[in-house]
């Protein structure tokens, strides 16, 4: 019934203290803005300013729909506002928390690619928060989570990015580098080089060898992926690694084995919080990290 040019009348009528003056403000003739309003009043049965009153005097339900646009018209002003600078908003800060030691490598293509999209962007991607990074979301530390392992909860959402393989790494010359592939009982006391996580949080642990109630032997860390391939060419140890940290392993003789029969597949998410105020930033980074995952599986088959 009521439309916002209706309110901006009101408004324009008040401001300017007559229907010329309103009629200017409006871009309209007066002759247009008497029409409007004459319409107006004949929804809401009533007249809205006294005629010929000097200065406009506005009847009761003129006032009331005076207050109504005196409250909405700011509220859509600046909504529209928002709208119209979308990633040029009020936040410009991304902080981006990753799960994954691995992921960083091929992020930094996205990051470009993203700096061109919002050049005047601030990106802090950093793993300061590893092991509690959908807390530092849920507070506010960060504004991204790329995680394999969606917690359920309400403030927090979950975008499926893409999925990916992870593989048993061993030297050439390790006896189990000429299988098709490895079952948990294979894995029985060997050692495990990874990058700084608990046991329990390895993909390897949680969804191959706990499940079919099989234990590894020591667990050796590393930072550095180029380091860890090489202590494991080295037959230091055997890892497990995304496919695509597997293509760092150029000169080093290793072999790459298939967890089970059909493949050890994860899932990779991006956690955002819902009632982010950077959303529109949000959304470019997450789908410029799901076109870069279906280009590095493309790379890998």
């Amino acid at each position: 019934m009521i439309e916002l040019r209706h309110l901006r009348t009101l408004m324009a009528l008040k401001e300017s203290g007559s229907l010329a003056g309103a009629a200017k403000k409006r871009f309209v003739t007066q002759s247009a803005l008497s029409h409007q309003i004459k319409e107006l009043e004949t929804r809401i049965n009533s007249a809205i300013f006294v005629r010929k009153s000097k200065p406009l005097t506005f009847t009761h339900e003129g006032a009331r729909l005076l207050n109504l646009a005196e409250e909405i018209l700011p509220k859509v002003i600046a909504t529209e506002s928002d709208l119209k600078r979308g990633l040029e908003g009020e936040s410009q800060q991304l902080k981006l928390g990753i799960e994954c030691h691995s992921c960083f490598r091929w992020l930094m293509p996205v990051i470009e690619q993203f700096k061109q999209h919002a050049p005047d962007a601030q990106v802090d991607i950093s793993s300061r928060h590893l092991f509690d990074s959908l807390n530092a979301l849920q507070t506010g530390g960060l504004d991204i989570v790329l995680t394999s392992d969606p917690v359920p909860g309400h403030s927090v959402a979950y975008q499926h990015l893409f999925d990916f393989e992870v593989k048993l790494v061993t030297s050439s010359e390790h006896p189990l580098a000429k299988k098709a592939y490895v079952t948990p009982s294979d894995l029985a006391k060997e050692t495990v080089i990874s990058y700084p996580v608990p046991l329990a949080r390895l993909d390897i642990y949680k969804h191959f060898l706990e499940p079919a109630g099989v234990e590894p032997g020591e667990q050796k860390q590393c930072d550095l992926t180029s380091m860890l391939l090489q202590r494991v060419a080295c037959n230091d140890g055997v890892s497990t690694l995304p496919t695509w940290s597997i293509r760092e392993s150029q000169g080093l003789s290793l072999a790459a084995i298939k967890l089970g029969a059909e493949g050890l597949k994860r899932p990779l998410f991006g956690a955002y919080r819902r009632d982010a105020t950077n959303a529109s930033l949000i959304q470019k980074w997450l789908e410029l990290v799901a076109s870069e995952g279906l280009a590095l599986q493309r790379v890998n088959q």
